[in-house]
Parts: structure tokens; sequence; C-alpha cells
């Protein structure tokens, strides 16, 4: 778990950050709605992209799949540029390589340019 510094919109407390590794039986879109289903049971609004909100669950990977469709982008499009998602990832998986990622997790790591800070709890 860690503790990371916003990202975009800066006027809004740290977040709590983690990644996990799971199986599944579900399909990426089914997968995709029980996280939605799990914000909406915890009364999860977000005001404006960005924003302050009480939890934000993603499919970062599905394997080595690749999905581009209007409602999931896997791997995550941002993932690889965002320090609070490298640091965990890194840490459970840092020999883990997308087929269209340049590097593993942890290089890609070592060589991210965002300043952002990302704290071990």
């Amino acid at each position: 778990m860690y503790e990371t510094e916003p990202v975009d919109y800066l006027d809004q407390p740290w977040f709590l950050n983690c990644v996990l590794e799971a199986e599944t039986e579900l399909q990426p879109h089914s997968l995709l709605q029980s996280l939605r289903d799990i914000e909406s049971q915890l009364d999860n609004k977000k005001e404006f992209a960005k924003g302050p909100r009480k939890i934000d669950l993603d499919i970062l990977l599905y394997g080595s799949d690749t999905i581009a469709t209007p409602h999931l982008q896997v791997p995550h499009p941002r993932m690889h540029l965002r320090r609070f998602v490298l640091t965990p990832l890194a840490e459970i998986a840092p020999n883990l390589k997308h087929p269209s990622w340049p590097a593993t997790a942890a290089v890609l790591l070592e060589r991210l340019t965002d300043p952002s800070q990302v704290c071990r709890l």
C-alpha cells in the first residue's frame, strides 16, 4: 500500500494506491463491470475527471492481452507514465513485461520522469 500525491488535479488529498495480481474466470468486460459495481456499492462519486473519490478500481493488465474498446483499454493507457502505478507494480512483479512495452515494470519505473511522490506505508 502506498500513499501518493495527486497527479493532474492537485487540489485534493493524497491517495492510497496498491496493485494486486489476481486470477479470474471473468472476461475483461465482465470484470470491469464487477469493479464498477463495487465502486457503486461503496457510493463512489467522482464529481469531475481526476477529482477526489472514495475508490477507483482499474484493470491495468489482463494477461498479455491488448484491449481497445470505448470502455476498456488494456494495458491501462497511462500506467507506464505513472509512478503511483509502476512503483507498486514493480514491487510485486518487477520482471513483468507486456508485449506492448519496451521494458519490464522495474525498468520502466527506473526510466520514469514522473516527479510525483509515492510513499510506501
